[in-house]
């Protein structure tokens, strides 16, 4: 519990001391298919932030925007929906995030659906993207096995750790 909080502190103090500011226009999407890119959606705009929705871009549609949020977390209902392989997916992720870097845009990457979005699927697309992010904002239950810590430590990712969906919007207001 002690380096839980000790982690926290080092991230947090991280953010504050750096002031780690991210800029509009944003462009939201979805890793994975899930339905938690609608929860992401709801808690930017509590936040204030203006985001243009697009849960299917590819990294050669991406425009004029400076950040892009990424909602974390597979869903096979998700991504039947949307007649999308689970590979396709995986390859689709892959090519946003390496031409959202090559342009200088900022990747935000939020895991909001916590353990019951953690499993064999989720985690095909959690490992394809955290260790890309800029930063990220996790409800801590979906942390238990401490995955998102070890990246975040080991690639100096600043880390926000909050105990239910509605904790993450302070850290979206403080970053835009």
């Amino acid at each position: 519990m002690k380096k839980f909080f000790t982690t926290m502190l080092f991230f947090i103090l991280g953010v504050l001391a750096f002031g780690e500011k991210f800029e509009k226009p944003v462009l939201l999407t979805s890793v994975g298919q899930s339905a938690d890119v609608q929860m992401v959606s709801v808690l930017l705009k509590k936040a204030g932030v203006e985001a243009t929705l697009d849960k299917n871009i590819t990294g050669d549609k991406l425009g004029a925007d400076k950040t892009v949020v990424i909602a974390i977390g597979g869903s096979s209902k998700g991504l039947g929906a949307a007649g999308i392989k689970v590979e396709d997916e995986l390859a689709r992720t892959e090519q946003l995030l390496k031409t959202a870097k090559d342009k200088g845009i900022k990747i935000v990457g939020l895991h909001v659906g916590g353990e019951q979005r953690r499993g064999e699927l989720s985690d095909k697309f959690v490992n394809a993207t955290i260790g890309e992010c800029d930063y990220l904002i996790v409800v801590e239950d979906g942390n238990k096995d401490q995955l998102f810590t070890k990246v975040a430590e080991e690639k100096k990712i600043p880390l926000v750790l909050v105990p239910k969906i509605s904790g993450a919007v302070e850290p979206l207001k403080e970053i835009f």
